[in-house]
């Protein structure tokens, strides 16, 4: 799906008011955005962020290409090679790396410059950074973990686990009952990652994780083998429900909200579509993935989206002006508050919002994170080792026996990948 729209001054001219809009800046000339913010929430806010700056500056021209996520990620390349956009989304880390080594991305160094910026995205600037220049800016995150049923637990007399121990054995009381432990679809393989950022994170340390994903460390491992081998425990109980493999993330929800599953490894933007299916927030609730070897500090997956300005832009300077706007305080507490994002800010300067899975999201990423924060394993690994990986991830899930020739395969799709 690929539309066009031009933001209304006027259409916004009451929300504009609302939020303390400023008077005109005094940018003219063109300025055009293309997003992958395609799913009804994320879109709406994108277009109310656009429409404030818009208000700011009436005498902007903004025109903004909205495309399907999933065919942004096959479009980036042609379009900010040719016909590039002014600002475009993407995502932090190793995967804005191909861009900035081909020379797609723009060099915003300036911009964190800015005590700005610079004081108030500090925790964010090991994300955006390579070869010591900062590549675009952060506006929005959040926090992966476990969301259960609550009354399905408090049925079952099972409090929130801590330890690898404690989660099997919950699962298999769970499993007793006649349920499955886990929702997940696996069809668009991601979901999969997730599951094993978390395991290998846990069993190895976050610093094995991504000396792993970047091509430092060996899939045929003693310590991958670990990492695979609490995750067949878990299979091996029945954990999952059947199947996952036809189901996207959205899919599998329905699991969890019939209680035919108890939890769900996922990001905090699970929770807005389980609260439109029908389960209030005393019946869903979250916990910190738990320890599985100890003494290894906890990381966390906590992906960050990001705006940057394409090196063949036309109109840098008015780019550069949207980024500002975009990571300032006041944007970024509304635009990640539970009516819109329902995500974590960036600034530091901003407010969490009272939702108590921003909270407890909050919360862990600022003082129980002391391993690191990772931003999932296909925006962590490069694309193609990233497809190949997931794709065996998904494979063992469903054949757990062909380990072996899994990771054989992912051998030697990392020697040809990072020679």
């Amino acid at each position: 799906m690929r539309s066009m729209l031009k933001t209304s001054v006027a259409a916004f001219a009451m929300l504009a008011a609302a939020m303390g809009a400023a008077s005109a800046d005094g940018l003219t000339g063109n300025l055009k955005i293309f997003l992958d913010t395609s799913n009804p929430a994320p879109r709406a806010t994108m277009e109310e962020l656009i429409a404030q700056f818009q208000e700011k500056n009436p005498e902007l021209n903004i025109e903004t290409t909205v495309i399907d996520r999933e065919a942004y990620k096959t479009q980036i390349r042609n379009f900010l090679t040719a016909n590039a956009p002014d600002v475009a989304t993407w995502y932090a880390a190793n995967r804005m790396r191909p861009y900035v080594e081909a020379g797609l991305f723009e060099d915003v160094s300036d911009l964190w410059a800015e005590p700005e910026i610079a004081d108030n995205l500090a925790s964010t600037k090991g994300a955006m950074t390579i070869d010591g220049k900062q590549w675009g800016v952060p506006y929005t995150y959040y926090q992966w973990g476990v969301y259960y049923r609550k009354d399905i637990f408090d049925e079952l007399g099972l409090s929130e686990p801590t330890t690898w121990e404690e989660e099997k054995a919950n699962c298999q009381k769970i499993i007793d009952a006649g349920k499955k432990c886990y929702t997940i679809g696996t069809k668009f393989l991601w979901t999969a990652g997730g599951w094993f950022d978390y395991l290998n994170m846990r069993t190895n340390g976050f610093d094995f994780h991504m000396d792993l994903l970047t091509g430092k460390a060996s899939w045929k491992s003693d310590e991958v083998r670990k990492t695979f081998a609490n995750w067949r425990e878990l299979i091996d109980m029945g954990a999952f429900i059947d199947n996952h493999q036809t189901y996207s993330w959205q899919e599998a929800l329905p699991f969890m909200v019939k209680g035919d599953a108890a939890a769900y490894l996922m990001g905090n933007f699970a929770v807005a579509p389980l609260r439109e299916a029908g389960l209030s927030d005393d019946q869903i609730d979250f916990y910190q993935f738990v320890e599985i070897t100890p003494g290894i500090a906890k990381a966390e997956d906590a992906p960050t989206d990001t705006f940057h300005i394409p090196a063949n832009a036309e109109n840098k300077e008015n780019a550069r002006e949207f980024l500002k706007f975009a990571v300032s305080p006041d944007v970024q507490t509304w635009i990640n508050d539970g009516k819109h994002l329902g995500q974590l800010p960036v600034n530091a300067k901003s407010s969490v919002d009272d939702d108590k899975f921003l909270e407890q999201g909050f919360e862990m990423l600022s003082s129980n994170s002391p391993g690191g924060v990772a931003q999932f394993f296909d925006r962590d690994a490069p694309a193609e080792m990233a497809k190949v990986a997931m794709e065996g991830l998904q494979e063992f899930m469903v054949k757990p026996d062909n380990l072996d020739k899994i990771l054989d395969r992912l051998d030697r799709a990392q020697e040809r990948i990072y020679k």
